[in-house]
């Protein structure tokens, strides 16, 4: 009687070590049954955790990401994909990632500086003139260096993705001169660079999570937030706001992990599969997010009365004169070669036209 006892508890703390630890290997009779594993031997199962809605940019490339692994594993290989913040927040997330919570995250770019402050270099205003910048930059020695910089913190960096540039939206005003924007609070996110830009307009920044922006709005403690188009249009932002302004003064994008140890378990591969399905992900993602934004911007106007305005170049370059002093302010802290590098970036396509949003 005492050895069943003792096999039960073994039983017992096996299982709930796999649990614990999120380990992404399991038998056929381990997984839920659905028809889709009718016939397969084994099955590799990942997790793959982000914060944004599914009819997102990153939401329909984490899907992208899954449909394509899952078909080039010929069904042995599953990424479970859990939008909207459902599993962890978008601070939460990179802790879950390192414990094994989860197996796949896609946080914006503003929270890697927790990691590296080398990740603000992407936060600088007005960074990249248009999208051709962009790519030249996420592709680039500068993208290359920034996903290296995780291998310290014991994560795999896979593909940087790209949701486009942030616009303004506000409840007083117009936001056309950075004086309209002085006294204001928004949202922000918890990125010291992008604190920093707002202590330049004398604004009050609010760093919270993504999720809990549409409250914060809705109880009045925000006069307005910066996002994509994408981001405003799938959380319904346009609803709570009076004033949106085409700024395109940053960007927003995402930097696809696993953890190191993880990647490091499986074998040769299934990393070739992964990485395969990744590239080919990352280039959908290139070509629709810039699409995506064009095409929600268009109806937004159609469902919503809310007041759109557009910078001219004048009016661009006002607010350039006056948040260049950040680079730097920052230089020091980022990097002052990297800050270097996007600055000559930002030289060679200003004088193109852009692309917007």
């Amino acid at each position: 009687m005492r050895s069943i006892y003792s096999l039960i508890l073994l039983i017992a703390v096996i299982v709930a070590a796999a649990l614990f630890f999120g380990y992404p290997y399991f038998s056929q009779q381990d997984l839920p049954y659905d028809d889709d594993q009718r016939g397969l031997k084994d099955q590799i199962v990942f997790k793959f955790s982000h914060v944004v809605a599914e009819n997102t940019p990153k939401g329909l490339a984490a899907a992208k990401f899954a449909q394509l692994v899952n078909e080039k594993s010929n069904g042995k290989i599953k990424i479970e994909v859990f939008p909207n913040g459902s599993l962890y927040s978008d601070i939460e997330e990179i802790n879950a990632l390192k414990e094994g919570q989860v197996h796949f995250i896609a946080p914006t770019t503003s929270k890697l500086g927790m990691l590296s402050p080398k990740w603000g270099v992407l936060d600088l205003p007005f960074a990249f003139p248009n999208n051709k910048a962009i790519q030249e930059g996420l592709n680039g020695h500068i993208g290359n260096q920034l996903l290296q910089s995780l291998q310290s913190e014991d994560i795999k960096g896979l593909a940087l993705w790209s949701n486009g540039f942030k616009q303004f939206t506000s409840n007083k005003g117009p936001i056309l001169a950075p004086k309209d924007i002085k006294g204001q609070s928004f949202r922000i996110m918890q990125s010291s660079v992008i604190q920093t830009q707002f202590n330049q307009l004398n604004a009050k920044a609010h760093q919270a999570s993504f999720n809990s922006t549409y409250k914060l709005l809705v109880d009045g403690k925000i006069d307005g937030e910066e996002n994509t188009i994408s981001n405003i249009y799938s959380r319904k932002f346009y609803n709570l706001q009076k004033y949106l302004t085409i700024s395109n003064h940053g960007y927003l994008g995402y930097a696809v992990m696993m953890s190191q140890k993880v990647w490091g378990a499986q074998t040769e591969n299934t990393q070739q599969i992964l990485l395969e399905a990744m590239k080919e992900t990352t280039a959908w993602n290139n070509k629709n997010s810039i699409q995506m934004n064009k095409e929600q911007l268009e109806l937004i106007k159609q469902n919503s009365p809310i007041e759109i305005h557009e910078l001219t170049e004048e009016q661009k370059q006002e607010w350039i004169k006056v948040l260049d002093p950040v680079y730097e302010e920052l230089a020091p802290e980022i990097g002052n070669k990297l800050v270097e590098d996007m600055q000559k970036l930002r030289a060679k396509y200003e004088n193109e036209q852009n692309e917007h949003y």
